[in-house]
């Protein structure tokens, strides 16, 4: 990472002259760093009909987060998380052995998080480094925030533009840290990653985004892919509408060949103090091969039971309905899904999720959710639950 960060400060020392800055030094900068600290504690409990033991993941992540005032645009940044289990470690974390238990994917132990370093002009952004990459609403590519070990990108990032117009954000990633953690033969996905993405507001109400990401992986080469795609969000007084087609191909050395579509259209609304919405988004498969999104933050997308974490070799179609309505000073949402599969006419089965989250103070905030997921066709039964706390200083 130290050769990276000195060639990205070689190759913008040259503009970082004309830029006013906060610090009149590298020294001051550093002395006026901030600091920040994240706690946040989560327990997760797991009923899987194809497991006697039911699990329950009792965990607290702790973020050190510290930040360098600006000097010359320059700024950087460096973030350590720890995961560590209270009490009984009753649950599967794919790397601790328990395997008579359900999976709860937050492994213990402590790294980098991030580690950038960071240029910004007036209309650009380049940072060099361990980041967090998070474009458009995730479906593609982003952090996995949701689990304990967050998931964060070595590489560069270079975006380009105003929030008002026309914005570019280009990635070359050539390795990806994944929520596994750091002993898991799981933790990296290395190889040669490019993600392009641009986007143009069309007004206030309207917004254009096409997207490219070509992932050249050396250590799953079957999930080596090229998705190019195009996205439409728009709102209509109280009527908003996203709207999403990608097509999918094998690329690199993938032994695959296929080329699989993706499809998504969800309607939502403000009605007084309710918020409904429905949508229908679609993954498709060619010849047994399904359209896959290894980098996206899973768990926000076809149920919080994340039954669907890899995509069925059918690929899947999910038509869901739900709603969000202000609580007693917090939020609560309810969502009902209907799982099926793409290339054949099999049912998979359906879930219902619902959650509240209520911010305490300015620094504690408290999220309480469940799942439960009926299985038709494919998986089991499984229903989970979440109790989570999160303190910001």
């Amino acid at each position: 990472m130290g050769v990276l960060v000195l060639g990205a400060c070689s190759s913008l020392a040259v503009h970082a002259a004309a830029e006013d800055s906060g610090a009149t030094s590298m020294a001051e900068a550093l002395s006026l760093g901030s600091v920040g600290l994240n706690l946040r504690y989560r327990a997760e409990g797991v009923d899987q009909e194809n497991l006697d033991e039911n699990a329950l993941a009792s965990t607290l992540r702790s973020r050190l987060t510290w930040e360098s005032a600006a000097y010359r645009g320059f700024s950087s940044l460096l973030e350590f998380d720890d995961v560590t289990a209270i009490g009984d470690d009753d649950y599967n974390s794919t790397i601790n052995g328990n395997t008579l238990y359900p999976v709860v994917a937050d492994p213990t132990g402590t790294e980098v998080n991030q580690a950038y370093l960071q240029y910004r002009g007036k209309s650009s952004i380049v940072t060099a480094g361990r980041q967090r990459i998070n474009l458009d609403d995730q479906r593609f590519v982003g952090g996995v925030g949701w689990r304990q070990n967050e998931q964060t990108y070595d590489g560069y990032r270079f975006q380009y533009g105003q929030p008002d117009s026309f914005q570019l954000d280009y990635s070359y990633v050539y390795n990806v840290n994944r929520i596994f953690g750091e002993d898991s033969v799981n933790s990296d996905l290395r190889g040669d990653i490019q993600l392009l993405h641009a986007a143009y507001p069309v007004n206030e109400s309207h917004k254009l985004t096409a997207f490219l990401y070509e992932l050249d992986l050396d250590t799953a080469i079957n999930a080596s892919s090229r998705t190019i795609g195009v996205r439409y969000e728009g709102a209509f007084g109280p009527v908003s509408t996203r709207l999403s087609y990608a097509t999918q191909s094998e690329t690199g050395d993938s032994t695959l060949e296929y080329t699989a579509d993706y499809y998504l259209a969800e309607v939502a609304a403000s009605i007084g103090p309710v918020q409904p919405k429905i949508g229908y988004e679609v993954l498709g498969s060619d010849e047994g091969v399904a359209f896959t999104t290894p980098l996206a933050t899973l768990h926000k997308f076809q149920g919080f039971a994340d039954k669907f974490l890899a995509t069925p070799a059918d690929g899947v179609e999910d038509l869901y309905v739900g709603a969000s309505a202000e609580l007693a000073g917090g939020k609560f949402g309810v969502t009902y899904h209907s799982f099926g599969a793409n290339a054949s006419s099999v049912d998979y089965g359906e879930e219902w999720d619902v959650s509240y989250g209520r911010k305490i103070n300015d620094q504690l905030s408290a999220l309480v959710k469940y799942a439960t997921y009926s299985a038709d066709e494919y998986s089991v039964d499984t229903d989970k639950v979440w109790l989570m706390l999160t303190a910001k200083f």
